[in-house]
């Protein structure tokens, strides 16, 4: 079990209520552990220490309904006027150009993660537990730590977070204190069937397609080890969906018989190319992430990153990169 040492606990309270105005964000691309930290830290400040916060993301309909969403600050509408910037679950090089602006000029910095591929450099308070789930929970053992309240909202964002992150309790993250929390949290009455539903299974019928499109064109290699799924704004386009659509594709080409590692190359444009990877756990691919580029990384099963390098050329690189990682 993890613990929350009690020198953050102090120091993270003296930076916030010293700060006339805190910003709490995560990654470009917001997931539901971000989401539901940032907002669940900033509903019980707001509440309970009165505390100025703006929580900036941009939320994809498949997260609109979380409680507060509604009071997300547009990645791209961020000014710098913060004295103390919050990151969760994720690391400053994975913000929105106009957060990390603020971030890179607020008086204090903060991070709060469970990514082990996270380093403390560049924060003047960083709490970062690999050990950890989900952000989600880290922020539950912080609330507790500062005797704030939980009330059903925030159960739900917390909730939310931790489900997503553990994959339904299914990845082997989970521990038995995963479902002390979510015991704790289901217990004020949260709606866990519907946020389970949302979280984990709805999808929309451009996604649907979408996801249909890049599993048709899935490629395999390295003796079926391997499958590369790809997705275009051509392919996007041709089956009418979006690109908040694409969650989930990844997972479900890893759960296919004799794949030990999926990767999704999706076209970000300008040469860019975003890489999203899973792993059966034969293979770190949080380390494959940071080796492609420094901004990379992630979980062991899990990680992500985005290169300047075309969708053929990775398609060429990484089975022979797979290949030596399995072997090794």
């Amino acid at each position: 079990m993890t613990t929350l040492e009690p020198d953050i606990v102090e120091r993270f309270a003296s930076l916030v209520r010293g700060s006339g105005r805190v910003l709490l964000t995560g990654p470009e691309d917001a997931d539901g552990d971000s989401l539901g930290a940032s907002l669940a830290l900033a509903r019980a400040l707001r509440l309970q220490w009165s505390v100025s916060v703006d929580v900036a993301g941009v939320v994809s309909p498949a997260y609109s309904w979380l409680p507060d969403a509604d009071l997300l600050v547009h990645d791209d509408a961020v000014e710098s006027k913060y004295d103390l910037v919050v990151v969760m679950d994720g690391d400053r090089h994975r913000l929105a150009p106009a957060v990390f602006s603020a971030f890179t000029h607020a008086e204090h910095k903060a991070i709060v993660d469970h990514h082990r591929t996270t380093g403390p450099e560049g924060y003047d308070l960083a709490w970062i537990d690999p050990q950890s789930p989900a952000t989600c929970q880290m922020v539950l053992e912080l609330l507790d730590a500062w005797s704030l309240t939980v009330d059903e909202s925030t159960a739900t964002l917390l909730y939310a977070g931790i489900l997503f992150d553990t994959g339904g309790f299914r990845y082997s993250n989970t521990r038995p204190e995963t479902h002390t929390a979510a015991s704790r949290l289901l217990a004020l009455g949260i709606p866990h069937a519907e946020i389970a539903v949302r979280v984990l299974m709805e999808k929309t019928r451009g996604g649907v397609r979408l996801a249909a499109a890049i599993q048709d064109r899935a490629v395999f290699e390295v003796d079926g080890r391997l499958v590369l799924g790809v997705c275009t704004p051509g392919l996007m386009a041709s089956v009418e969906a979006q690109p908040h659509e694409i969650g989930g594709v990844v997972e479900s080409l890893l759960y296919i018989e004799g794949v030990e590692v999926s990767a999704l190359l999706v076209d970000k444009g300008n040469g860019k190319t975003k890489l999203s990877f899973r792993s059966r756990g034969k293979v770190d691919v949080a380390e494959l992430a940071k080796s492609l580029h420094p901004g990379g990384g992630g979980h062991a099963k899990a990680a992500g990153v985005v290169v300047d390098e075309s969708i053929s050329a990775l398609q060429g690189r990484l089975p022979g990169l797979i290949s030596a990682a399995l072997t090794a």
